[in-house]
């Protein structure tokens, strides 16, 4: 079938199975993909666990909910529904009311075939037209998205180039890298950069969940499961129903947990706790770990579920192994806290090589409170942070950073980090000193001095 092809799905709903079935064959003989329901509380489900629905032929005369009523509430859960009723010859009144409350249209039965293929067709390319702006307005507000990733490293360069691609795709992403290095923010810029940008983005840190009540939090429960759970709770899954999931500590998920995701990832669907019913979900995984890839594979999580999780693996690199990006980001953090604590602050060429020389075993995470707290003590403006301010607050464990490529002067690194930055800038010198955290008229002395060199 084409569903997607066809601008989503179609929901049948008539309490005549035989009926139903045959305009369920038809449709799809069309290519469309086409879900029955035989009552409203069914409806009302599938609506639920499948966000592709766009359209839903909805039989007028029913038992226990009726057709209007049904319409009514498919459309209040969902303002881009479009609705057809269908009705016998002897309640075409009812049927011109309900488009009075919002049906598009309404089908007579018993159908004549073409008519009911002109106007699903009609409808479907109405959503097909609607997911096509959709996507052009969510491509320009993605344009953007990995740019919160201050980073001119080649071998940053590199994984965001890779996140950029797995971002257009709906592949389960692992991203590995030590605690600090940016893993959630570079998951949320994919996701913000994919076709689910418009849905939610749940981060969930599997490490501070209790492991007595993983399952339960993930996959959720219904009423009675265990003592206290007086209400049914849908988990964090669901919450994430139409978007992404990141589950940060991958590695620290209980193995008896780790089966559970493994079919979910498997079959598109789970079953919460206390529940004998399985749940659609449509939901994609990004996950992230601070452990080695080797450890994670071998001990930390089953082998199965490794290559479920890691369709795409993004290693990044640690700040150590990138010295440009430590001049780059703290440049960037000093312009940054000067907007926000409203006084010019900038960093003294001290203070650059000591940083420069610093092994950062909490990464970014670590440069960015270091400058915080150094600002946060403060109140000259302008004020110069120097080595002497930053010195008391570097961690024991931090001792030299290691130098690739031989040494490197503060000048020599200072030129590299700028040419990088209008590589990657594609030479655009407006955006490189964006990018650096300096101003243009800056860049361009700088430039100016390097040519006179």
């Amino acid at each position: 079938m084409k569903g997607d092809a066809r601008g989503g799905a179609i929901l049948v709903v008539d309490d005549d199975r035989a009926l139903a079935a045959v305009l369920k064959e038809f449709l799809e003989g069309d290519g469309y993909c086409v879900r029955m329901a035989f009552s409203a509380a069914e409806a009302l489900s599938i609506q639920e666990t499948d966000r592709h629905i766009s359209l839903a032929l909805v039989d007028l005369i029913m038992p226990i909910t009726d057709g209007l009523t049904l319409s009514d509430e498919l459309r209040r859960r969902d303002a881009d529904l479009h609705v057809v009723i269908m009705t016998g010859y002897g309640t075409i009144e009812t049927a011109v009311e309900a488009i009075k409350r919002g049906a598009e249209d309404f089908l007579t039965k018993p159908f004549d075939y073409q008519v009911v293929r002109k106007k699903v067709a009609r409808l479907m390319e109405v959503t097909e037209l609607r997911e096509r702006v959709a996507q052009l307005e969510s491509n320009l507000e993605r344009h953007d998205c990995f740019e919160n990733i201050v980073s001119v490293a080649p071998g940053m360069q590199k994984v965001l180039e890779r996140a950029r691609l797995a971002a257009q795709t709906d592949a389960t992403v692992l991203i590995v890298g030590e605690t600090g290095t940016g893993k959630e923010l570079l998951g949320r810029a994919i996701h913000a950069a994919s076709p689910r940008a418009r849905m939610a983005f749940v981060p969930v840190n599997c490490g501070a969940l209790p492991r007595e009540l993983v399952e339960s939090e993930l996959f959720g429960f219904r009423k009675g499961a265990f003592t206290g759970a007086y209400t049914d709770a849908p988990g964090l899954f669901a919450a994430a129903s139409g978007g992404t999931i990141f589950l940060d500590e991958l590695g620290e998920m209980p193995k008896e947990v780790q089966v559970k995701l493994l079919r979910v990832l498997q079959e598109r669907e789970l079953r919460p706790v206390g529940s004998s019913k399985a749940v659609a979900i449509d939901v994609r995984v990004i996950s992230a770990t601070n452990r080695p890839l080797q450890e994670l594979r071998s001990s930390l999580l089953r082998e199965d579920l490794y290559y479920r999780v890691a369709t795409v693996v993004l290693q990044i690199p640690p700040l150590r192994a990138r010295p440009e990006d430590i001049l780059l980001l703290a440049q960037h953090l000093a312009a940054r806290l000067a907007r926000r604590y409203g006084r010019e602050i900038t960093l003294a060429q001290s203070a650059l090589e000591l940083l420069l020389g610093y092994s950062f075993p909490g990464n970014v995470r670590e440069l960015q409170n270091l400058l915080e707290s150094a600002v946060a003590v403060s109140a000259d403006d302008p004020q110069v942070v120097t080595d002497r301010d930053l010195r008391p607050l570097l961690s024991a464990g931090g001792g030299a950073a290691p130098r690739t490529g031989g040494a490197c002067s503060m000048e020599q690194m200072e030129r590299l980090t700028i040419e990088q930055a209008l590589r990657v800038s594609e030479g655009n010198r407006t955006k490189a000193a964006s990018l650096l955290g300096i101003s243009r008229d800056t860049l361009y002395r700088k430039l100016r001095q390097y040519r006179a060199e």
